[in-house]
């Protein structure tokens, strides 16, 4: 848990006189799950989702709830603007990032992976896809087309009027399903696919990984300039399997690959000498992998040492 989730657990889960705690507290910990899947969707950054939770902790702490009609819209309302305002500057802070920037993985529970809409929203190529979205089409697209928010509402939170909000979400929807992965997988085909791959890297078989990639497969490392990482994206099945199997081939007798739940997804987990190392996603279309997504950044797996609960 990073230091900012225990501040808000601590701020916002204290009991007040009699071990009773205070009606904005009790909204606030409702929603929590909630509102911290809302910003990590915006940010793709869990440690910058829990910060953007303790910003709207302070904020809600002083409203006067009986000015408040709705307790979950508003306290969405906050977050998007805190989230909004956090991405800004996320954006400078990716064009100084050493390398590929990826989203920070997230172990979930398996009630992620039953919601599918809520799986596909949170899933490492979805958030890939989200990144290409200026802010405030990022903030529409989710609050609409992810939790299902109204115009009006979602206007509100992102200070535009409701005429203008249709247009921008229009326009997201058509970006996203520009680029966002062909068809549904379901995570039967993705663990299938998992396994062959894992048995594949485990035996040094070539010529049965590149049965299951695609031809210009891409495969996208972060090591966040503190873990050796490729920096630019590697295309190609040929160019990606022997990169792979070079480069565990190398630590073979240190490495373990496990399979886990990942944003929704089954995923790989490499670990050196007993260590968690990588966190390894995939990306599916038409029954071969398209994208590997590798987070080795030490500071991107802290939520990987224990299930992550994400709401809608």
């Amino acid at each position: 848990m990073s230091e900012h989730s225990e501040r808000v657990e601590d701020t916002a889960g204290q009991p007040t006189d009699g071990g009773r705690t205070d009606p904005a507290t009790e909204a606030f910990v409702a929603h929590r799950n909630l509102l911290f899947t809302v910003a990590y969707e915006m940010l793709g950054s869990a440690a910058d989702a829990e910060d953007v939770l303790q910003e709207t902790w302070l904020r809600w702490a002083g409203v006067d709830l009986d000015t408040v009609r709705d307790q979950r819209a508003y306290l969405v309302r906050i977050t998007t603007r805190q989230a909004l305002s956090r991405l800004r500057t996320l954006g400078r802070r990716k064009e100084s990032y050493v390398g590929s920037w990826l989203p920070e993985p997230l172990l979930t529970a398996p009630d992620v992976a039953e919601d599918v809409e809520l799986a596909d929203s949170v899933s490492m190529a979805m958030l890939l896809v989200l990144e290409t979205l200026q802010p405030t089409e990022r903030a529409v697209f989710v609050l609409r087309e992810v939790f299902d928010l109204g115009y009006d509402e979602i206007a509100e939170a992102v200070d535009k009027n409701p005429a203008a909000v249709r247009q921008i979400a229009h326009r997201a929807r058509a970006h996203v399903a520009a680029r966002r992965p062909r068809g549904v997988v379901s995570p039967a085909e993705t663990r299938g696919a998992l396994d062959a791959f894992q048995r594949a890297v485990n035996t040094g078989d070539l010529q049965s990984l590149l049965d299951i990639l695609a031809p210009d497969v891409v495969l996208l490392g972060d090591g966040g300039g503190v873990k050796q990482a490729v920096l630019r994206p590697i295309v190609g099945a040929d160019k990606v399997s022997r990169l792979l199997l070079a480069g565990l081939g190398k630590v073979a007798d240190a490495v373990s690959l496990r399979p886990a739940q990942v944003n929704g997804h089954p995923a790989l987990i490499i670990r050196l000498d007993g260590e968690l190392d990588t966190v390894v996603a995939v990306r599916f279309d038409d029954g071969l992998i398209t994208g590997l997504y590798a987070v080795r950044n030490p500071e991107k797996l802290s939520h990987m040492q224990r299930e992550t609960a994400l709401r809608r």
